[in-house]
């Protein structure tokens, strides 16, 4: 039972709530980047490279073998298919912006404490020796 305890103290902890609030809109963010990505960013670019989809790039180790009787697939091709990993690289690569100027207005909107003066310095064991001395002289 002190497990169960234990465990349902630690999901009801704020920062769990927030981490969780966290993981969700960065999960949508993610399909928004994804998206802007696929449809704004990368149908121009396809364009610049003779009007070819850009996840569509590759480079072809062995063709498919297709039966010529009915024209289905005996085996798929072996395929690199690095169109699809330079549009992954290229979202990672936009959504990594976006979260550093995110991270910039955040940072500037918290407050910078200022240092601290320090204290006062009090006397030395010496002052205090000498202090103590002249008392007891008296």
């Amino acid at each position: 039972m002190a497990f169960l305890k234990d465990f349902k103290a630690f999901l009801l902890k704020g920062d769990i709530v927030k981490l969780s609030t966290a993981v969700i809109i960065g999960g949508a963010f993610g399909k928004i980047v994804t998206s802007f990505t696929n449809d704004i960013i990368m149908p121009p670019l396809g364009m610049v490279l003779g009007n070819t989809k850009f996840t569509d790039l590759k480079v072809i180790l062995k063709e498919a073998t297709i039966d010529a009787a009915n024209g289905t697939v005996l085996t798929p091709e072996v395929a690199i298919r690095y169109g699809n990993f330079l549009q992954v690289v290229i979202d990672f690569i936009i959504i990594g912006f976006f979260i550093y100027w995110a991270l910039k207005a955040y940072e500037k909107t918290q407050k910078k404490e200022e240092p601290k003066p320090a204290a006062p310095k009090g006397p030395t064991q010496e002052e205090l020796l000498t202090e103590i001395r002249d008392l007891l002289k008296k």
